[in-house]
């Protein structure tokens, strides 16, 4: 059951905070999550992996680069359960820290036309 699982999806910190930097944000990298919120590569693959399986996250390739974002075409229902769960992390210190860190990353990629 859809619902079952975007809630099961939504009740992990490490991708509320990814969740809740791509609202503030738009698209991001692996790099960019790694750097932003302090995870091994690997984890952060691991958790796009299940936000895409879901149909919570979407991606794109530009370049060397695979750029993940909110997926527009997500129902309503789920987007609005989204917007709700970024709404209640993102003045969490924690998740200001990964803005931060985010903000001031140095060589961040070029992320070029958008689809």
């Amino acid at each position: 059951m859809k619902q079952i699982q975007t809630f099961k999806i939504l009740s992990d910190e490490t991708r509320l905070r990814m969740l809740a930097l791509m609202a503030m944000q738009g698209e991001l990298c692996v790099c960019e999550l790694v750097h932003a919120l302090e995870l091994s590569q690997p984890k952060i693959s691991r958790h796009l992996a299940n936000l895409r399986k879901v149909g919570i996250v979407s991606s794109r390739r530009h370049a060397q680069w695979i750029f993940y974002n909110l997926d527009p075409e997500m129902p309503a229902w789920e987007r609005h359960v989204v917007d709700a769960a970024v709404e209640g992390i993102q003045h969490e210190t924690i998740v200001r820290k990964d803005a931060g860190r985010l903000a001031n990353m140095d060589g961040r990629p070029q992320h070029g036309p958008t689809r």
